[in-house]
């Protein structure tokens, strides 16, 4: 009888210490789980953010502005334009006719 309690309290035992295990590596799991929705969240708003900023930078006044301001492009003038005569392009070459297929073929 003694041998069977005392195999019986030391099973009781690796039983408790492996329940204390398993709930203190649940614990540790969920606490990374939050902590990725946390992380996960977070890029979800700096995403947002990034698109915003994109689509701002992108807009045509703001490309206007930043020729204007920074490279100091002014629009172009019809009074400033200056027109090239007498400049004559190459006409290209003609087109050879395809050949004709032979007589009595049908396609």
């Amino acid at each position: 009888m003694n041998r069977l309690t005392f195999f019986l309290l030391a099973a009781l035992m690796l039983c408790a210490l492996s329940l204390v295990s398993a709930q203190h590596q649940a614990r540790t799991l969920f606490v990374a789980y939050e902590r990725a929705q946390a992380e996960e969240r977070q890029l979800d708003i700096d995403w947002s953010r990034l698109q915003y900023q994109q689509s701002a930078l992108g807009k045509s006044a703001r490309i206007a502005e930043a020729a204007r301001t920074q490279l100091k492009m002014t629009p172009v003038l019809p009074g400033r334009t200056q027109y090239l005569a007498g400049v004559a392009l190459d006409a290209p070459p003609a087109r050879a006719p395809a050949a004709a297929a032979p007589e009595g073929s049908k396609p």
